[in-house]
């Protein structure tokens, strides 16, 4: 038996983890999937239990789960608590912990959203881009950092962007192993022109293609160039190739071509140790949206959808994630819309009605 240990955390983390769960427990009683599901508290929910945003013992439940379904940290209460006492804190360390260094942020236009975009339809229809971000490296991690004063009573601040040649290569090598699946096609993206990173960045990618995957197209890109192309001529993409801080930026940037951040996913990947075991956690990319949490208005569609790439990376059932990427496709044309999809002709359905909605069409596709 595999255990799925889900963390739902703080604001609509709780919420969408609910209804993913619910999905979760359709698939495991149907097709006898002998998962155990468990749950447990992490980030704000944690700190005000335990005055810690991670236990110890959920850590270690972390490494012994098979995966791990992880809803949202944060809040404004938790601003002036201690940096490493604050819910970011608990998932920067299972990352870190886990050595989740892939992360893979699929960005895709689904067709009965193309209006929910700012951008004109025929510039986003059919959109299908895959951000991978390195997760356990870069400006979050690098040493040394912190807040100073300094003899004349001023402050300054330092955070450190480092990054080593297997940092880079690794991650280069699932980028290149994704595209081969995909397009062939991959922009590596950074700042070579003012950065040291940046320039150790291109030369490690560029090295890393030209002897395991000549195979493959690539394209380097300045990331300030390709936050606009991302805007300008997004079809241009299909595996986007890039370091920690600027994959977090870029990624939103592709939420918005989707018409909302509640349509994105997000696994994060370690390698696979020597008897297979590869560490795994998947999450919507949103927040924890403090401001509508406990009123029902989350979209569940990213934590449901992160649950598919659950499905296929994890628990090797590609066929159950086909499934259930087709019953959300399938409720969009039905016209169901989320608070943050619909328009002003819609009448948008709740948090739990979606996942009611996507439950019902998977018993419907089956029959």
């Amino acid at each position: 038996m595999s255990t799925i240990l889900v963390l739902p955390g703080d604001g609509i983390g709780k919420e969408v983890c609910e209804q993913a769960v619910n999905v979760l427990a359709w698939f495991n009683d149907t097709y006898q999937l002998n998962l155990k599901i468990e749950s447990d508290l992490v980030g704000g929910a944690a700190f005000d239990a335990y005055g810690v945003p991670l236990r110890d013992e959920t850590m270690q439940a972390a490494h012994n789960a098979k995966a791990i379904l992880l809803g949202a940290v944060g809040g404004p209460q938790y601003d002036n608590v201690e940096r490493d006492k604050r819910p970011e804190a608990a998932l920067l360390a299972l990352r870190k912990e886990l050595d989740l260094f892939a992360n893979l942020r699929p960005a895709i236009v689904f067709d009965p959203l193309v209006d929910a975009s700012s951008l004109k339809p025929e510039i986003i229809k059919g959109l299908d881009i895959l951000i991978l971000r390195e997760l356990t490296a870069g400006v979050y991690f690098g040493l040394p950092r912190g807040i100073s004063t300094l003899d004349d009573g001023s402050r300054t601040a330092v955070d450190s962007c480092t990054y080593s040649e297997f940092e880079i290569s690794r991650i280069a090598d699932v980028a290149f192993d994704l595209a081969r699946k995909r397009q062939k096609r991959v922009h590596s993206v950074e700042k070579a022109n003012v950065m040291e990173t940046g320039v150790l960045w291109r030369d490690v990618v560029s090295e890393r293609q030209q002897k395991i995957a000549t195979d493959i197209d690539l394209q380097h890109m300045l990331a300030d160039n390709c936050s606009m192309q991302l805007l300008k001529h997004p079809h241009q993409f299909d595996v986007i190739l890039t370091d920690n801080l600027f994959g977090d930026m870029l990624s939103d940037t592709a939420a918005m071509l989707t018409g909302s951040l509640g349509m994105l996913p997000s696994a994060s990947l370690s390698g696979k140790n020597a008897e297979g075991k590869q560490a795994a956690m998947y999450e919507p990319v949103h927040g924890s949206a403090p401001d509508i949490a406990g009123q029902n208005k989350a979209n569940p569609l990213a934590t449901i959808l992160s649950l598919s790439m659950m499905m296929r990376y994890s628990l090797d059932r590609i066929d159950l994630a086909d499934n259930l990427d087709k019953a959300v496709n399938d409720i969009l044309n039905d016209g169901l819309r989320t608070f943050d999809t619909a328009t002003e002709k819609d009448s948008p359905s709740s948090c739990s009605e979606v996942g009611q909605a996507v439950i019902d069409k998977l018993k419907n596709n089956k029959e």
